[in-house]
């Protein structure tokens, strides 16, 4: 036996039918706005995730301009700091020179002063070396503050050669006699006629001879500067009475004599 679907309110729709009525139901939705409502939420999540994005995209946007200001701050810290480095290096190294010019300064006026002191000794030493050959090539009286009593070549009976071979100068008995100028003792003691004498080579290579002394204070040999004593004035040999005999020769012998005043006056002394 065929059973048949009943007709009406419980029959189910065909798919197609379904399909036709959510269509007309849809569009239905459409033109009363309805959709448009429910579909609004949807819509507003869609416009949101731009602003999102884009919300997301201006802070990466502002950490990157935070981060490039960190870095172009840190860059000018730095800079700075290298230009403070280099200004320090530069002011100590100024310095450094500044100070190593004055030291080099400071020991060039300390080697002048050291050279200039030098010199000044050296002039002294100078000076003091000439006034002491000054002194040693200066002569001197035989006898200080005497006179010539009897001249040279003055004749008589009382000198073998008939004429005086010197000069006799007023000594009392005892009175230093020194030597005229610097020399060497060639003779020293007894001499005939002179009595105790004393021959002198002077450093220019003339001799001088003191006559009738009463003693001797000098060796053959010996080195006497100019105005040192030699000898005591007497009357021994061949003499009348206590004077000096002096002469001026041109060898240590007797007869090679010449004008005693003029040899002193030749070297500075007023006779």
């Amino acid at each position: 036996m065929a059973f048949t679907r009943a007709t009406g309110k419980h029959r189910a729709p065909s798919r197609l039918t379904r399909r036709g009525a959510q269509a007309a139901g849809i569009a239905a939705l459409a033109t009363t706005g309805v959709l448009g409502s429910l579909a609004s939420p949807a819509a507003a999540a869609d416009s949101e995730a731009p602003k999102t994005a884009e919300s997301g995209l201006t802070q990466a946007i502002a950490l990157d301009a935070t981060l490039a200001q960190q870095i172009e701050a840190q860059a000018q810290a730095q800079h700075q700091q290298a230009e403070a480095l280099a200004k320090a290096k530069a002011k100590a190294a100024a310095e450094a020179k500044v100070k190593a010019a004055k030291a080099k300064a400071k020991a060039e006026a300390q080697r002048k002063a050291e050279a200039r002191a030098e010199e000044i000794r050296e002039e002294k030493a100078r000076a003091a070396r000439a006034a002491e050959r000054a002194r040693l090539n200066a002569f001197h009286l035989p006898v200080a503050g005497s006179h010539v009593t009897t001249g040279y070549k003055t004749g008589g009976s009382l000198w073998s050669s008939g004429s005086h071979s010197g000069v006799d100068f007023m000594a009392a008995s005892g009175s230093s006699v020194v030597a005229v100028g610097a020399g060497t003792v060639v003779e020293a003691g007894w001499g005939g006629a002179y009595g105790n004498n004393i021959v002198l080579r002077m450093t220019d290579g003339t001799y001088t001879q003191y006559g009738h002394l009463s003693s001797i204070g000098v060796s053959v040999g010996q080195s006497v500067t100019s105005g040192q004593q030699i000898g005591l004035s007497g009357s021994t040999g061949n003499s009348t009475g206590p004077h000096l005999h002096f002469e001026a020769r041109t060898t240590p012998e007797y007869g090679s004599d010449m004008d005693p005043v003029g040899y002193l006056r030749s070297h500075g002394l007023n006779v």
